[in-house]
């Protein structure tokens, strides 16, 4: 076996398992389950249509490249959304369909890490767990950038020792974040560019929760975004990541795509070739009627605002809760007063209250400067609302019994 699958750390789902092992919730309460990312809401008709109508195409072996209007859909939308320089992405060139960001995250390191070079991996802490498993598998060391309220919870890139920039062949960053919802401003994307291409790594952002964000005239920027506005068209060092699970509530779909450097994405297709990983036709297909629909997405966005607002109402008399500036997630700070820490909270709140959230430090790694997690619970407002309503209920009648 590979030795470095024992360094990898349990899941978060897996610790979570296991704090509420043996705890026999209220009968009387239904369970709400707040902690898994996993959108609710209807996916879009036309999409099942579509689907369904393309399933003769199984018939067929996918070409791992994907099929070339799906790449001019995807080159479209990038172009339109995040205002790049008309034809600067070339389909056949700079965009690669993948099953879902996970999968793609994962895979990107271990063909983009030279492990005979004493790698680090730079990640922000807390993180989506793949980064780190990923970095670990492809032989590197993970460096952990601490996001706080201190820090605008935006991992302070001017802390990074120079010997670890020298290190550094991978960036990861994720805006909007997981856990905390912070979006990275154009100046913030265009600074971690600037020390790409001084210290020749490559950045790897994860933007999935890109489309989630409630003022309709400010969308989050992205990182190919911050590279046009350089005049970098050839988006050298940049290769972002983007799904339909959170943009269009398709995550069984597993469809998603890579988009960025060229060469780094010749290598990619490379890799992913032997990889034996390419999405199926009849995705593909429900793929490019989904990139071509906004509608649907500024739906599920009002309804997300519907549910913030709901339960910030309920909860901000008892906890101090603000809107995030995007994704679908509150993160969180208990109150050092009630005498308990995330995990405590996590694990009373479902013995009491039937509810589940994520313990922050089940996100996070304990560092030099502290565990960043640590008091912080991640709920994500992912069921209907009315459930997300009584979910609310309960921990604001739990946060009083304290």
């Amino acid at each position: 076996m590979n030795p470095e699958l024992n360094s990898l750390f349990p899941y978060p789902f897996e610790k979570l398992n296991a704090l509420k092992a043996g705890i026999i919730p209220p009968e009387n309460l239904t369970h709400i389950a707040l902690s898994i990312g996993e959108p609710k809401h209807p996916a879009a008709r036309f999409i099942f249509d579509e689907l369904t109508q393309q399933l003769s195409a199984i018939e067929k072996y996918p070409l791992t490249k994907g099929l070339l209007p799906l790449r001019e859909s995807i080159a479209t939308w990038l172009t339109t959304r995040f205002k790049l320089t008309q034809n600067a992405l070339d389909p056949e060139k700079h965009i690669l369909p993948v099953n879902g960001t996970r999968e793609a995250l994962f895979a990107f390191a271990q063909a983009v890490i030279d492990r005979n070079k004493n790698p680090v991996v730079v990640m922000p802490n807390p993180f989506y767990q793949i980064y780190e498993g990923a970095s670990l598998l492809a032989g590197a060391e993970p460096y952990y950038l601490n996001t706080t309220a201190e820090n605008n919870f935006l991992p302070d890139l001017d802390s990074i020792p120079r010997e670890i920039l020298k290190r550094c062949q991978l960036l990861y960053l994720c805006s909007p974040g997981n856990p905390t919802g912070a979006v990275m401003p154009l100046h913030y994307l265009q600074h971690a560019i600037e020390l790409a291409h001084k210290y020749d790594f490559i950045i790897a952002s994860d933007e999935c929760y890109s489309e989630i964000y409630f003022n309709e005239n400010s969308p989050p920027t992205g990182l190919l975004q911050a590279a046009t506005e350089m005049g970098l068209n050839d988006f050298k060092r940049c290769v972002v990541f983007h799904s339909l699970s959170k943009r269009s509530n398709l995550p069984g779909l597993r469809s998603g795509f890579v988009a960025g450097d060229a060469d780094i994405m010749a290598g990619f297709l490379k890799y992913r070739t032997y990889h034996g990983c390419a999405l199926p036709y009849h995705h593909q297909y429900a793929s490019i009627k989904a990139w071509q629909d906004e509608q649907h997405v500024i739906d599920s966005r009002n309804e997300y605002i519907k549910k913030f607002d709901a339960v910030i109402k309920i909860l901000s008399p008892v906890i101090d809760v603000s809107l995030p500036d995007a994704a679908f997630y509150l993160w969180l700070k208990i109150p050092l007063e009630s005498g308990q820490d995330d995990i405590t909270f996590a694990r009373n709140l479902f013995e009491q209250q039937n509810v589940t959230v994520l313990p922050g430090q089940f996100l996070s790694r304990d560092t030099n400067s502290g565990n960043p997690g640590t008091q912080y619970i991640r709920i994500a407002l992912v069921a209907p609302v009315e459930q997300c309503i009584d979910a609310a209920n309960r921990i604001k009648q739990y946060l009083q019994s304290l």
